[in-house]
């Protein structure tokens, strides 16, 4: 039985054959693609759990590609696999929403394990309940998605969706960055010098209608992290599965 299906869209052949191999050795189907365009139709196309993106590629770097792919399928997790000088890009990557990213070059074990922590992550695991509305928004956490005053409905990506069922777990308390890195990406707080858990944060306002400069949904606590806002009273939600 598969582990799941991954999609490699690396332009380097022997790089692509080999994150291929290694992914099919562990459990897991998957499909390839050489260049941006190719990989994403096949994005398009395919109902995977997670693509592995190149960032520098012919026809469509991988930028493009995410940026396009985020219009039709919002929440599919992505990985970006980097150059270690491409700061800017990593940087790009985040903001338009990537999952996580891995610097090459990188060992198969981190490769797995980056894999299985974006995979294992569940949008309703952080939470007990499906739903809650926060200030007349409407946060469907199974759905990936909020129902803004008005109607409007936006989607989350996967790792958004993971903070802010953090915070929402933990309601009442302000959660710090290095608590959100630790336990949302998996990373190391000590020594890590990342602005990745604030563009998250300013993300997750532009979707929520949040006001960034007097926020009412995702507030700012000087000194100790960010707070979800108490929710809406006879707020209708049901238990996760």
């Amino acid at each position: 039985m598969s582990l799941g299906i991954i999609l490699v869209v690396e332009d380097d052949d022997a790089i692509r054959r080999g994150l291929a191999d290694a992914l099919s050795y562990s459990g897991y189907t998957t499909h390839d693609a050489a260049d941006g365009a190719a990989g994403l139709e096949l994005v398009l196309s395919t109902d995977a759990d997670l693509v592995l993106l190149d960032i520098m590629m012919p026809k469509m770097d991988g930028l493009e590609v995410l940026a396009e792919l985020r219009k039709v399928k919002p929440s599919q997790p992505v990985i970006f696999l980097t150059a270690r000088g491409e700061e800017y890009d990593r940087i790009q990557g985040l903001k338009l929403g990537a999952d996580d990213y891995i610097v090459k070059p990188f060992s198969i074990d981190e490769l797995l394990a980056r894999v299985e922590a974006v995979l294992r992550r569940s949008p309703g695991r952080p939470t007990s309940r499906s739903t809650v509305t926060i200030a007349g928004r409407e946060i469907d956490f199974e759905r990936r998605e909020v129902v803004l005053p008005g109607g409007i409905r936006k989607s989350f990506t996967e790792r958004e969706c993971e903070v802010l069922g953090f915070l929402a777990s933990n309601a009442g308390r302000a959660v710090s960055r290095e608590e959100l890195l630790q336990t949302v990406w998996g990373l190391d707080p000590r020594g890590t010098h990342t602005r990745t858990v604030d563009m998250t944060i300013a993300r997750l306002r532009e979707t929520l209608d949040d006001e960034p400069t007097n926020p009412s949904v995702i507030k700012t606590v000087r000194g100790k992290g960010y707070m979800l806002a108490s929710p809406d009273e006879n707020t209708a939600s049901g238990d996760n599965k």
